[in-house]
């Protein structure tokens, strides 16, 4: 049941006092994640000069989710996943330091980013589902959608933040501190985990361990619900085609438009402040729940602005094109987001949500590969009009097709 308060308060999930003490703690660890995932794809170029091998490391920081996310889900059912997530972002803060270790005493070297990236694969394959299923227990069913959007609020408002911060410090002193100061932010979400007041959850019964017949239950309710599996589709071909801005923008900024790493970091927060506002956008928007408009819309207004990306190289125009990029990519996953959960039983939520984060982030590596492949081959600014076009032709056939059908029921 919705909570009628959240349908009239914005801010309605921060009544919560569980999820006010994850929020803040989360905000202040966001920071430092985008702080390391501007520095690590520049220090990459700056130790291969290569967008292919940026594309390397990038896949692999995701391929992890793809190959294991189908079977670490059961396990986030399982376990109480305040448990999990502090285990995975212990593993997460270890690999920041030892990160900031290698590069502080120049022994950094290509197979070290490549090796800690794949362990980041591994830990988020665990973190991601568990802190997105984690939502419904701090603050319910009714608020879920506002505290999605919060969610997303303050990880963009990081993403805004932390490379506008890291491209200072690189062009200082480097990528170490950046990487020291990822590390030291876990600690914030660490001690807000331990500070929560929370009942976990009771089992009524012993743990079956039966992990492919678990997940497998899974994979068949997604299939029985057209409008969770049709989401899940959706969000896949936006993962491969159309949010490759990790390995394009690097390359784009100093290929094409001549920047430093100050400018590199700018135009990353232009698409952290168009996100910010996509999340302000979902969180007015949450008491009306997921729009399947606002879904198509998103998806449809991405596409579109990735083409226009492609056909010029000014770097006004493309920090302006990258906000908006922002504002369509946050709208379009908080919307798939929520569709999903809302429409999955709790009992599922977690392998749901494993299955989710596979398309949301375990098929990145093939959008890696892909946007690494073809702007080595060709241009940056080219792959950014391909993965438009492509996304575009998907959006537009769904859009088509449900027109179709509304018509048909018309009649």
């Amino acid at each position: 049941m919705n909570n009628p308060r959240s349908q009239r308060f914005p801010l309605g999930s921060l009544r919560h006092r569980n999820f006010r003490v994850f929020w803040f703690g989360q905000l202040v660890s966001l920071i430092g994640t985008w702080m390391q995932n501007a520095a690590q794809p520049w220090l990459v170029l700056e130790l291969t000069h290569s967008p292919f091998k940026l594309g390397v490391v990038t896949a692999l920081q995701f391929l992890p989710m793809l190959f294991l996310g189908f079977f670490t889900g059961p396990f986030i059912d399982y376990f109480p996943k305040r448990r999990i997530i502090m285990a995975a972002q212990t593993v997460l803060m270890l690999q920041a330091f030892a990160l900031a270790v290698l590069d502080w005493t120049g022994r950094v070297e290509y197979w070290h980013v490549v090796a800690l990236a794949a362990i980041v694969g591994v830990a988020n394959t665990i973190d991601m589902p568990a802190r997105q299923s984690f939502l419904v227990e701090l603050v319910g069913r009714g608020d879920l959608m506002n505290a999605i959007s919060l969610n997303s609020a303050i990880f963009n408002g990081a993403r805004a933040l932390g490379p506008a911060a890291a491209g200072l410090l690189i062009a200082s002193g480097g990528t170490t501190f950046c990487f020291f100061v990822n590390g030291m932010s876990f600690l914030a979400v660490l001690v807000s985990l331990f500070a929560l007041r929370l009942d976990e959850p009771v089992r009524t019964g012993p743990i079956s361990y039966r992990v492919l017949e678990d997940a497998s239950e899974a994979l068949r309710a997604v299939r029985k619900t057209p409008v969770v599996q049709a989401t899940i589709l959706l969000v896949a071909v936006v993962s491969i085609f159309g949010v490759n801005f990790n390995v394009l923008v690097p390359v784009f900024a100093r290929d094409e438009l001549m920047q430093d790493a100050a400018g590199f970091g700018y135009l990353l927060s232009f698409f952290g402040i168009g996100a910010l506002v996509g999340a302000a956008t979902l969180t007015v928007l949450s008491s009306r729940g997921p729009d399947p408009v606002l879904l198509l819309g998103s998806g449809a207004g991405l596409s579109c602005m990735l083409l226009a990306l492609g056909v010029q190289h000014s770097y006004a125009v493309s920090a302006l094109l990258l906000g908006l990029c922002g504002w369509c990519v946050v709208v379009f996953f908080g919307t798939a987001n929520t569709t999903v959960q809302l429409n999955t039983e709790d009992r599922l939520r977690g392998r749901v949500m494993s299955i989710y984060t596979m398309a949301f982030a375990g098929l990145s590596p093939f959008g890696s590969l892909f946007a690494g492949t073809v702007a080595h081959w060709l241009r940056a600014s080219t792959t950014f009009a391909i993965g438009g076009i492509i996304t575009g032709a998907v959006f537009l056939s769904v859009i088509l097709r449900k027109r179709s059908i509304q018509a048909k029921d018309n009649d």
